[in-house]
């Protein structure tokens, strides 16, 4: 038995048109139109490319500062030592890791949404990647979570990286931005991200890079994407 849509749902599907192809100015002007939660929704885009993720040239795994950020307050943690630690409250690191917190991330008090670390505590940081790792939250030198700069990381971290990779099928989700958002300003967001995807294209992918592509919000149906308009952001 098909589940019946409730009357908000409805209502939302009512203003997007299914069968058209939305060029990204449209798209991001429609879907502050479908704002409907009481809070302020996340402006996701969803991806998926023409790539294979079980070939390691083909796993895409990266991040990008968004020129107006996300609109989400993140809370960064960061494992080092010495002045690196001094560097890192300088920064606003809000929480800095040492034995207690490891300890906690073991227990499954995992408070934070990012997680940088200097080269040297990794190995500390191997006795919670089964933990940290399926959470998306193991530092990596990809997404710049692993670095001796620690102040420029935890500064981008602040200030709207987004990091992101490809999951088995090739799909890439990601926060642009919030419902409160002036269009132009997710609109730089949306061309600033896909920019870096698209220099991320690998050089064994062979076809259409980016198959399909969709706007939304965190309650909303999704409004498809003008896939060529993408891939010639660069």
């Amino acid at each position: 038995m098909a589940k019946k849509l409730s009357k908000r749902k409805r209502a939302l599907l009512e203003k997007i048109d299914k069968n058209k192809i939305y060029s990204v100015k449209e798209a991001v002007e429609k879907v502050k139109e479908l704002q409907s939660a009481k809070f302020d929704e996340t402006v996701e885009i969803a991806l998926n490319l023409n790539v294979d993720p079980r070939h390691a040239d083909q796993m895409i795994r990266s991040s990008v500062v968004l020129p107006h950020g996300t609109g989400k307050d993140v809370k960064v943690a960061v494992f080092a030592k010495g002045e690196k630690i001094d560097e890192a409250k300088a920064a606003g690191a809000d929480i800095i890791g040492d034995d207690e917190l490891l300890k906690k991330i073991q227990e499954g008090q995992i408070d934070f949404d990012i997680v940088i670390a200097t080269p040297d505590m990794m190995g500390v940081l191997g006795r919670v990647a089964r933990i940290l790792g399926p959470k998306g939250l193991m530092p990596n030198p990809k997404t710049g979570t692993v670095t001796m700069n620690i102040a420029e990381a935890v500064k981008n971290a602040k200030g709207g990286q987004v990091n992101f990779r490809t999951d088995k099928k090739g799909n890439i989700h990601a926060g642009i931005g919030k419902a409160s958002f002036d269009a132009q300003k997710l609109e730089e967001n949306l061309k600033t991200f896909m920019e870096k995807i698209n220099k991320l294209k690998p050089a064994s992918a062979k076809g259409r890079y980016i198959l399909n592509g969709a706007l939304s919000l965190t309650m909303s149906p999704s409004i498809k994407l003008d896939t060529q308009e993408l891939m010639e952001m660069r």
